[in-house]
Protein backbone atom coordinates (compact mmCIF):
# COMPACT_ATOMS: atom_id res chain seq x y z
CA UNK A 1 0.00 0.00 0.00
CA UNK A 2 1.28 3.31 -0.77
CA UNK A 3 2.32 5.54 1.82
CA UNK A 4 0.14 8.97 2.59
CA UNK A 5 2.79 12.17 1.76
CA UNK A 6 1.96 15.94 1.11
CA UNK A 7 3.76 17.47 -1.18
CA UNK A 8 4.74 21.72 -1.19
CA UNK A 9 7.33 23.30 -3.55
CA UNK A 10 8.99 26.45 -1.73
CA UNK A 11 11.13 28.92 -3.57
CA UNK A 12 13.46 32.52 -2.62
CA UNK A 13 16.01 34.08 -4.65
CA UNK A 14 17.10 31.04 -7.15
CA UNK A 15 16.47 28.46 -4.52
CA UNK A 16 13.76 25.87 -5.19
CA UNK A 17 12.86 23.25 -2.40
CA UNK A 18 10.97 20.32 -3.64
CA UNK A 19 8.92 19.29 0.45
CA UNK A 20 7.66 15.95 1.24
CA UNK A 21 5.62 15.34 4.52
CA UNK A 22 5.66 11.79 5.64
CA UNK A 23 4.31 10.74 8.57
CA UNK A 24 6.96 9.85 11.06
CA UNK A 25 8.58 11.24 14.23
CA UNK A 26 10.28 14.86 12.60
CA UNK A 27 13.30 13.99 11.08
CA UNK A 28 14.86 16.52 8.34
CA UNK A 29 16.42 14.92 5.55
CA UNK A 30 18.18 17.63 2.94
CA UNK A 31 19.35 16.50 -0.30
CA UNK A 32 19.96 13.24 1.49
CA UNK A 33 21.75 14.27 4.28
CA UNK A 34 20.43 15.29 7.73
CA UNK A 35 19.88 18.76 8.75
CA UNK A 36 22.47 19.72 10.78
CA UNK A 37 25.04 18.37 8.50
CA UNK A 38 23.58 20.36 5.46
CA UNK A 39 23.34 23.18 6.96
CA UNK A 40 25.61 24.27 9.29
CA UNK A 41 23.68 27.54 11.40
CA UNK A 42 21.70 27.12 13.69
CA UNK A 43 19.53 30.35 12.97
CA UNK A 44 19.15 28.81 9.42
CA UNK A 45 18.00 25.36 11.09
CA UNK A 46 15.42 27.56 13.05
CA UNK A 47 14.25 29.10 9.93
CA UNK A 48 13.58 25.98 8.29
CA UNK A 49 11.71 24.54 11.30
CA UNK A 50 9.53 27.67 11.65
CA UNK A 51 6.28 26.22 9.71
CA UNK A 52 6.24 23.07 12.08
CA UNK A 53 6.86 24.90 15.25
CA UNK A 54 4.10 27.86 14.57
CA UNK A 55 1.35 24.93 13.19
CA UNK A 56 2.57 22.56 16.44
CA UNK A 57 3.39 19.37 14.12
CA UNK A 58 7.47 19.57 15.29
CA UNK A 59 7.49 15.33 15.84
CA UNK A 60 4.38 14.29 13.41
CA UNK A 61 5.94 14.79 10.19
CA UNK A 62 9.41 13.22 8.69
CA UNK A 63 10.22 16.16 5.77
CA UNK A 64 12.12 15.22 2.84
CA UNK A 65 13.76 17.96 0.72
CA UNK A 66 15.47 18.01 -2.32
CA UNK A 67 16.70 21.97 -3.00
CA UNK A 68 18.89 23.19 -5.77
CA UNK A 69 20.13 26.97 -6.54
CA UNK A 70 21.18 29.88 -4.47
CA UNK A 71 23.12 29.43 -0.91
CA UNK A 72 22.22 28.69 2.50
CA UNK A 73 20.04 31.36 3.31
CA UNK A 74 18.19 31.38 0.06
CA UNK A 75 17.84 27.88 0.50
CA UNK A 76 16.59 27.82 4.26
CA UNK A 77 14.08 29.99 3.39
CA UNK A 78 12.95 28.45 0.17
CA UNK A 79 12.36 25.23 2.55
CA UNK A 80 10.65 27.04 4.81
CA UNK A 81 8.18 28.22 2.08
CA UNK A 82 7.78 24.45 0.76
CA UNK A 83 6.86 23.00 4.48
CA UNK A 84 4.32 25.95 5.30
CA UNK A 85 2.96 24.84 1.24
CA UNK A 86 2.89 21.17 2.10
CA UNK A 87 1.52 21.67 5.78
CA UNK A 88 -1.49 23.49 3.59
CA UNK A 89 -2.27 20.33 2.13
CA UNK A 90 -2.28 18.54 5.45
CA UNK A 91 -4.98 20.47 6.85
CA UNK A 92 -6.56 23.97 5.28
CA UNK A 93 -7.08 24.99 8.99
CA UNK A 94 -3.45 25.95 9.16
CA UNK A 95 -3.82 28.42 6.75
CA UNK A 96 -4.46 31.61 9.37
CA UNK A 97 -1.45 30.55 11.68
CA UNK A 98 1.14 30.08 9.28
CA UNK A 99 -0.60 33.41 7.25
CA UNK A 100 -0.13 35.63 9.81
CA UNK A 101 3.53 34.10 10.55
CA UNK A 102 4.34 35.25 7.21
CA UNK A 103 4.90 32.00 5.80
CA UNK A 104 2.85 31.15 2.40
CA UNK A 105 3.93 34.82 1.01
CA UNK A 106 6.62 34.20 -1.35
CA UNK A 107 9.60 36.84 -1.23
CA UNK A 108 9.79 38.29 -4.62
CA UNK A 109 13.37 40.24 -3.84
CA UNK A 110 15.93 38.56 -6.23
CA UNK A 111 19.27 39.81 -7.66
CA UNK A 112 19.13 43.08 -9.65
CA UNK A 113 20.82 41.98 -13.11
CA UNK A 114 23.83 43.84 -14.10
CA UNK A 115 23.10 47.08 -17.01
CA UNK A 116 25.22 47.47 -20.01
CA UNK A 117 27.95 50.54 -18.92
CA UNK A 118 27.78 49.59 -15.83
CA UNK A 119 30.19 47.81 -13.86
CA UNK A 120 27.85 45.97 -11.34
CA UNK A 121 23.61 46.30 -10.89
CA UNK A 122 23.89 50.05 -9.83
CA UNK A 123 28.24 50.27 -9.66
CA UNK A 124 29.19 52.71 -12.37
CA UNK A 125 32.65 53.43 -13.09
CA UNK A 126 35.41 55.83 -11.12
CA UNK A 127 34.42 59.59 -12.06
CA UNK A 128 37.72 61.61 -13.05
CA UNK A 129 37.00 65.31 -13.55
CA UNK A 130 40.44 65.32 -15.49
Amino acid sequence: MAQVQYIGTGRRKSSVARVRLVPGTGKITINGRDIEEYIPFAALRMVVNQPLVATETTGSYDVLVNVSGGGYTGQAGAIRHGIARALLTVDPEYRPTLKRAGLLTRDPRMKERKKYGLKGARRAPQFSKR
